[in-house]
């Protein structure tokens, strides 16, 4: 055994995403932190002290200094490499919000910052402090927010929720969440130029041999699931994805809304279908939400809507602390054609139930697997042309990513974290993306969309407030063996336009209240 640093070449599912970015369809996520600094020392937090705790942070993770290095042609998978000319300060960027600094200016804000690229020639991430957000209701006075953008090549939802507990503290005195590395993660020099290109080479040829491996592996699940969508039912999984105005194409100028509910609230929820999940319960929500916004511009289907929702594919404790991606996915039915809200719930619990116990059925998870065995310069041509508006294909009408977050109070600094959101990336023919991270006993709904597909995003957010609603006061009534859904009139979950990013059910039994209501 040597400690010798070992050089990093990106995997098949990481090189995906660098292949797949176009101009318009960006491949970073984006978290926000929200964070009130009255807990922190004289109860005030400078910029000069977010980048020295983010330089005391840098051993947290190898991505801080680390950038790409493609190789001609993309005849093999890119490397990374160290970068040479590593300055934290260009990575940390500030500003305020402009007059009247309210929740919309906000979202603006965060919508300009997430449609920009990221500096490909650099390491692949940025920080990006906003102030000014006092005219925000529910928002303590003299808070700030972090926008922390990340390429997906580098992390996902999994490693990129241990990443920020690894930079953030337990408490206001600086005690680190997770404790940090003693010394920095080194990567190797690149290979010399033969020792690439006889790796390129390699790949090349024993790529055919691997990917008809693969194909041999799935194409029982591959028959099954056609079986499947032929006698499609109920339990069908993937079924037909019906034509919506998601599936256009995308321009380069994003949208952003944001609701987040109490977790408790979920709970209770997923209580009135047996053996239902949280999962299953925003998937729940998000169809509500969709069905009302379809129905109310006359462009509901028929059919129901097909989401896709990742699935963490690390297998042992411990490895959401290895940068990269490590994901694969499922496509479901959402069941929107449902308008009983517990009704479709329970649809939903049984589609999700069936297709992860026979891990099958799953186009986006089949192509995740096949991908692993395509040479680099083919992967690259082949992205290239199923990401352009031309070829893009339908492989669902929107995005679901749920990320179980810390359900423990963070620091940063010694501000206090009081909420958090989460952006993902959007591509043509995949024109809705929403993000649903916990926190703190706390769930988001971060809405991602393009100008021209959802103008209206305010509303959109209303009716994810509204479907919330319907299926907080839905009473289950049992009979003939299964659970059927009673809907109650929807309590008024917020007034048009308000900016409302914390609803609290309103109750005649009186509750703990709920802080932090955002506006």
């Amino acid at each position: 055994m040597t400690d010798k640093p070992q050089s990093h070449q990106l995997s098949a599912q990481d090189a995906q995403f660098v292949y797949m970015q176009t101009p318009d369809n960006l491949t970073h996520v984006m978290a926000i932190y929200i964070c009130d600094p009255s807990s922190a020392p004289g109860g005030k937090v400078r910029f000069k002290d977010i980048i020295e705790h983010m330089r005391g942070r840098l051993k947290a993770s190898p991505m801080f200094k680390r950038k790409l290095y493609r190789l001609p042609l993309d005849i093999d998978h890119p490397y990374w490499v160290e970068d040479g000319h590593f300055d934290l300060e260009a990575h940390i960027s500030h500003s305020r919000l402009p007059e009247p600094g309210d929740w919309r200016q906000f979202c603006i804000q965060v919508a300009r910052h997430h449609s920009k690229p990221l500096d490909m020639n650099r390491p692949l991430w940025d920080m990006y402090v906003v102030e000014g957000l006092d005219n925000i209701e529910g928002i303590a006075k003299g808070s700030y927010a972090i926008l922390m953008r990340i390429h997906h090549a580098t992390i996902d939802g999994t490693s990129g929720a241990h990443f920020f507990a690894s930079i953030s503290d337990i408490d206001s005195k600086g005690t680190p969440a997770i404790p940090l590395p003693e010394k920095e993660t080194e990567l190797a020099p690149l290979p010399d130029p033969a020792e690439i290109l006889s790796r390129a080479l390699n790949a090349t040829v024993a790529s055919p041999v691997k990917l008809t491996q693969a194909l041999l592996k799935l194409t029982p699940a591959i028959l099954k699931n056609a079986q499947k969508n032929i006698t499609s039912g109920r339990e069908g999984g993937e079924g037909k994805v019906p034509d919506t105005r998601f599936n256009g194409p995308v321009s380069p100028h994003k949208m952003f809304e944001a609701v987040t509910f109490n977790l408790d609230d979920l709970k209770a929820i997923r209580l009135k279908v047996d053996g239902a999940t949280i999962n299953d319960v925003v998937l729940a929500i998000c169809s509500g939400a969709l069905r009302k916004y379809l129905s109310k511009h006359k462009e509901l289907p028929t059919e129901s809507l097909v989401a896709v929702a990742p699935i963490n594919a690390r297998s042992r404790t411990g490895e959401e602390a290895n940068p990269g991606t490590n994901i694969t996915a499922m496509t479901v039915k959402i069941w929107s054609d449902i308008a009983d809200p517990l009704e479709c719930l329970e649809a939903i619990r049984d589609t999700t139930r069936e297709t992860k116990a026979a891990k099958s059925g799953l186009s986006a998870r089949i192509m995740t697997d096949i991908t692993k065995h395509i040479p680099g310069a083919t992967m690259s041509g082949v992205a290239r042309i199923l990401n352009s508006e031309r070829f893009a294909q339908k492989v669902s009408n929107l995005f679901v990513s749920n990320i179980p977050g810390p359900q423990v109070q963070l620091y940063m600094n010694g501000a206090k974290l009081t909420h958090q959101y989460g952006l993902g990336p959007l591509g043509n023919g995949m024109g809705l993306f929403i993000a649903t991270p916990s926190y703190n006993g706390a769930i988001s709904f971060g809405i991602i969309s393009d100008r021209k597909i959802m103008p209206d995003i305010e509303f959109f957010r209303e009716c994810v407030q509204t479907a919330f609603a319907e299926l907080l006061d839905a009473k289950p009534v049992v009979g003939k063996g299964k659970t059927k859904a009673k809907a109650l009139p929807a309590k008024k979950a917020a007034q048009p336009g308000d900016g409302s990013v914390m609803y609290r059910r309103v109750s005649k039994t009186p509750r703990k209240a709920q802080p932090n209501k955002v506006k």
